[in-house]
């Protein structure tokens, strides 16, 4: 037997049928040149978080975990100045501590504003869950609890910024500006770090004191550069996405300048203690192997995102980025206009799952959206969306979001099964894959 042959033996006894099979391997091919390129980025990337590793002399020691208190915690210290080289930074906060990318957000937004300070979005409207943070939706502990305003500008059709509106915008109680790099649950181009670098810039211009902070969820070693690297000056993120590699359990991370991560230190834990605290607990060598290991699995991540837009352009339906654009996040957006059709992708992710494959996803009030919403997701760490995830939101035009994938494998096999769930109920064009 061939060993193309035992490869597709493989698929159809996982359940993809042939006519998937083929289509996805006329696809793959197409795609060789692409998948190149992204390895070179890689390559860059890699070495880069090598290098930070070798420059902060990690040890054996760092691995040690600590309790209690947690003063003087050798692993801890060394890993945020790891973050800090890789990202360019004077300074960064990682901990276990943080929660989650909501968590990290609202840390670093309640701790660098002040009440009578206005925070702006110049880039529309922010992630879901960041609504209550902010107080567009009434929440306990909001921005708006503590007499903080907020301002939005949102993205002309096009997608490129409203600098007109932005500078009217901007006021002397303007302290803050939120550029949100990943698209949410949104249908606008991601940002990439260069069009951040320009907004950052015309910002700094109206108001050089401004603080421009990046929620960086999702673009974490997607280019060779970062956005500290082009202006900003505080970068916010999640270790169960990019950074983490699939093998931080849980965590955030703040990097930037040091006063705003010093902020952040001190809101996370209290006045007068702010970094000194926090024990490491039992995590950090997932930290730093996770870290280490982010580059590669971010690669097999676009890889997927990459073959997913193309399977599925190719069959008639809206994807953003499409099958050709560069990447600047590891999510890719599918639109089906069909919840029927959004559903059966999702289960199809699920099925292809390591974990949880034999459960069905449904649509559910999910706390912090305002409609009920889908998650496909048989991951190792719970809510990881650097693992082979989807979900969106079950309302008009029904998009999906689809991310991760620890390998290129696991995401292409995903990809390829939710096709499958697809084509067995006639919810795609079967003529488009000849």
């Amino acid at each position: 037997m061939s060993h193309n042959n035992a490869i597709q033996q493989q698929y159809e006894r996982l359940g993809i049928c042939k006519e998937v099979y083929a289509f996805g391997a006329k696809t793959e091919e197409k795609l060789k040149a692409r998948f190149d390129a992204l390895d070179r980025v890689t390559e860059c990337n890699q070495l880069k978080v090598l290098h930070a590793m070798q420059q902060a002399k990690v040890s054996a020691e760092c691995f040690q975990a600590t309790n209690g208190y947690g003063y003087n915690d050798l692993g801890r210290d060394t890993l945020e100045a790891v973050y800090a080289a890789c990202f360019c930074a004077e300074d960064a906060l990682v901990r276990p501590q943080i929660t989650c990318g909501t968590h990290a957000l609202a840390l670093a937004l309640l701790s660098n504003l002040r009440p009578g300070d206005e925070l702006l979005s110049p880039v529309g409207k922010p992630y879901d869950t960041l609504e209550s943070v902010i107080g567009i939706r009434p929440a306990k502990g909001s921005l708006a609890e503590y007499g903080i305003t907020y301002r939005q500008v949102d993205l002309l059709p096009d997608g490129s910024f409203d600098y007109e509106k932005i500078r009217a915008a901007v006021t002397k109680r303007t302290k803050l500006a939120t550029i949100q790099r990943s698209k949410g649950y949104a249908t606008r181009p991601t940002l990439s770090v260069a069009r951040i670098g320009e907004l950052v810039a015309f910002l700094k211009s109206v108001k050089p004191d401004i603080i421009c902070m990046v929620d960086n969820c999702y673009g974490e070693f997607v280019e060779e550069k970062e956005p500290l690297e082009v202006g900003a000056d505080l970068i916010v993120g999640s270790l169960i996405k990019n950074p983490g590699g699939g093998l931080a359990p849980i965590g955030g991370y703040l990097a930037g300048k040091k006063e705003c991560v010093e902020n952040a230190a001190y809101r996370l834990t209290s006045p007068g203690l702010g970094k000194e605290v926090g024990a490491s607990l039992g995590v950090i060598q997932s930290f730093y192997q996770g870290l280490f290991l982010a580059p590669t699995v971010v690669n097999a991540a676009l890889k997927g995102a990459i073959f997913a837009a193309n399977i599925y352009e190719t069959l008639g339906f809206d994807v953003l980025p499409n099958g050709s654009e560069d990447r600047h996040d590891i999510i890719q957006a599918v639109t089906f206009h069909n919840p029927n059709a959004m559903i059966a992708f999702c289960k199809g992710i699920q099925a292809a799952a390591p974990v949880d494959s034999y459960v069905t996803p449904e649509p559910w009030a999910m706390p912090g959206y305002d409609s009920e919403v889908i998650m496909a997701a048989g991951a190792f760490v719970q809510g990881s969306s650097i693992e082979l995830s989807a979900d969106g939101p079950i309302k008009p035009p029904h998009a999906v979001y689809f991310q991760g994938g620890l390998t290129w494998h696991h995401a292409k096999f995903g990809i390829l099964m939710s096709l499958q769930k697809l084509y067995e109920q006639n919810l795609v064009n079967k003529d488009l894959m000849w």
